[in-house]
């Protein structure tokens, strides 16, 4: 593998790296959308948004590619809710 095929590897990871639970409900808010508007976007039931917010779950491809895309773009909309809440230091870690 050349070393830019690797970079490459190493981004579309990092790309999909999502944020806390809770930040990514923060961000949904934010943006004034329901659980219901991310599901209909996403490809999923209204359930597994409730349960990757809360963290009983976690998405998986595709839906996760563009669960990611979706947060990744609210952040950049709305940098503060995409800040882990203060005082808790296990959220900035997850």
């Amino acid at each position: 593998m050349s070393e830019l095929e690797a970079l490459k590897r190493v981004d579309a990871l990092l790309d999909n790296v999502l944020p806390p639970p809770r930040v990514r409900a923060r961000l949904r808010l934010a943006a004034g959308l329901t659980q219901k508007d991310v599901a209909d976007a996403v490809g999923v039931q209204r359930l597994a948004v409730v349960r990757w917010e809360l963290g009983q779950s976690h998405p998986r491809r595709p839906h996760r590619d563009a669960y990611a895309h979706l947060l990744q773009r609210l952040a950049e909309r709305f940098p503060h809710a995409a800040e882990p809440p203060k005082g808790n230091a296990d959220a900035a870690l997850r």
